[in-house]
C-alpha cells in the first residue's frame, strides 16, 4: 500500500472499486456464455425489461432496433461498403459475368433478322 504522504497513489476505496467492477463484468460475461451454451436462455436482467424466449427486452443493449433506425444503419452500411470499393479502386457498379455482351449493332441485327423470320413464316402460311 502507498504511504499516505503520497498524494498521487490511488486511495484504498478506489482501488477496492476498481476490484468490484472488474468482477462485476467477468461474471457477467461468464453468465452470458453460459447462456448461450443453454441455448438462447434469458438473463435475468433481460426477463425484467420484459423478455422471453423469442422475444428481446423493450430497453437495456439488448433490446431490439425499431425499424427505422435499422433501415438508417443498413443504408449507413452500404455507403461505406461503397465509399471501401472507391477508396480500394474498384469501380462500385458490379459487372455480370456469366451473361454475354451484347452491342447496339448485334441488338439491331438481331431483331432484324426476327422481323425476316416473321415475314417468311407468315408468307408460307398463305
Amino acid at each position: 500500500m502507498p504511504s499516505v504522504k503520497n498524494p498521487n497513489a490511488p486511495s484504498k476505496n478506489r482501488l477496492a472499486a476498481r476490484a468490484a467492477k472488474l468482477r462485476k463484468t467477468r461474471q457477467k460475461a461468464s453468465k452470458m456464455g453460459q447462456l448461450a451454451r443453454q441455448g438462447g436462455a434469458v438473463a435475468k436482467a433481460d426477463a425484467r425489461r420484459g423478455a422471453r424466449p423469442g422475444l428481446l427486452p423493450t430497453s437495456g443493449p439488448n433490446a431490439a432496433i425499431s425499424k427505422k433506425k435499422q433501415r438508417k444503419l443498413e443504408k449507413a452500411l452500404r455507403h461505406a461498403l461503397r465509399r471501401k470499393a472507391e477508396r480500394e479502386g474498384g469501380a462500385a457498379v458490379v459487372e455480370m459475368t456469366d451473361a454475354p455482351a451484347e452491342t447496339e449493332k448485334q441488338q439491331k441485327q438481331q431483331q432484324q433478322q426476327q422481323k425476316k423470320g416473321e415475314a417468311e413464316v407468315e408468307m408460307d402460311i398463305e
